[in-house]
């Protein structure tokens, strides 16, 4: 029936459901990701920074921004003594901005109050800035064997599945029952070993055979114990009613720069679409750009073509426009002159940054 808890290892299957954790890092060992640059590490630092950009963000594109940013902020006494706008550099184009501003904080608290040494339990490690209920397992769970659960999205939809666990994911009600489902189904022995291996393994099937459309239940190590399988309606799990409704938004960016490719820019509020970021000066509509500059400005404008970025809830229609100009401050819009050498460095939106360098 809708809402009931079916999913907790009970009843006639409980003896089956207790081998999940050994099938899954038999798995793990031969057919998972073995090879990625944050894994064969207890170090947390690496696990942190790599569970943070995982989130809403896909491995093939994390990659090369892990390696860019431990190359250049190697540890978090590194990361704490770094620049917020360095970090953003290193950031951008990530997207989920609010992130990088977290890592930052959360560097300087692990420095300040902690030593510099990361907790050690997911309980002491959710108290830090961005870090969450399952970042905080995974870290502890990876990198010193805490029997803890984690539940992202991946690991949600491979246990949501498995026990065909039908009530809804949007209610707090449902969120606690798949965690103290999820939590007894956590192996049992030699947790030092067991626990990095499972939690790595449940990441991996959600990531690589329990896909969101077309699961590939016959490559699946979980199949035999999957009920939703068994009643051929995968598909339908995990039960999440409540929907994010996406939005549009035209915006006009001034790209006013001069002959030598020095660029006016201005940081975004700290809250909001590509927060804390510097960006071209950035209007609602193109009467209120033509409004914030001097008359003698306006026949120098120049519209480029307009084009779409998307955000998770919302399309971005922008709408360049360029402005040539000799050096002198734009008093009427905030922001500062950046030279050719300078902006590349700066925390960017990608697409402004795409823009800058086309």
């Amino acid at each position: 029936m809708p809402g009931s808890l079916s999913a907790a290892p009970q009843s006639a299957d409980a003896a089956a459901l207790s081998s999940l954790a050994a099938r899954a890092i038999r798995w793990q060992t031969v057919h998972g990701r073995n090879s990625l640059p944050w894994q064969n590490t207890r170090d947390p630092y690496r696990v942190w920074l790599s569970e943070v950009m995982l989130q809403q963000t896909q491995v093939a594109t994390v990659v090369s921004y892990f390696s860019r940013f431990v190359k250049r902020l190697p540890d978090v006494a590194a990361l704490a003594a770094a620049d917020v706008d360095e970090v953003l550099a290193l950031w951008s184009g990530l997207g989920y901005y609010s992130r990088a501003r977290n890592l930052h904080r959360c560097a300087v608290e692990v420095v300040t109050t902690w030593g510099g040494e990361f907790p050690r339990s997911a309980e002491a490690l959710v108290t830090l800035p961005g870090i969450g209920r399952s970042t905080a397992a995974a870290i502890a769970a990876l990198c010193f064997g805490e029997r803890v659960a984690i539940l992202d999205a991946n690991v949600r939809r491979v246990l949501s599945r498995v026990l065909a666990f039908d009530a809804d994911l949007a209610t707090q009600a449902g969120q606690r029952a798949l965690w103290a489902a999820a939590t007894e189904l956590l192996p049992q022995r030699d947790l030092k070993r067991a626990m990095p291996r499972y939690t790595q393994a449940m990441m991996d099937i959600g990531a690589t055979v329990c896909a969101v459309g077309q699961p590939a239940c016959g490559a699946c190590p979980l199949a035999e114990l999957c009920r939703a399988r068994q009643s051929g309606s995968a598909e339908s799990f995990p039960r999440i009613t409540r929907k994010n409704k996406r939005s549009a938004q035209s915006v006009w960016l001034l790209w006013a720069h001069t002959r030598d490719e020095a660029v006016w820019l201005d940081r975004r509020p700290p809250v909001g679409v590509w927060g804390g970021l510097y960006c071209l000066p950035w209007f609602h509509s193109r009467d209120d750009l033509i409004a914030s500059l001097p008359k003698r400005h306006h026949s120098a404008l120049r519209d480029l073509v307009a084009f779409r970025h998307v955000l998770t809830h919302k399309d971005l229609h922008l709408h360049p426009v360029r402005l040539l100009l000799g050096g002198d401050a734009l008093a009427s819009i905030s922001g500062r002159w950046f030279g050719a050498g300078q902006w590349p460095g700066l925390g960017l939106p990608a697409p402004v940054r795409a823009l800058l360098q086309g």
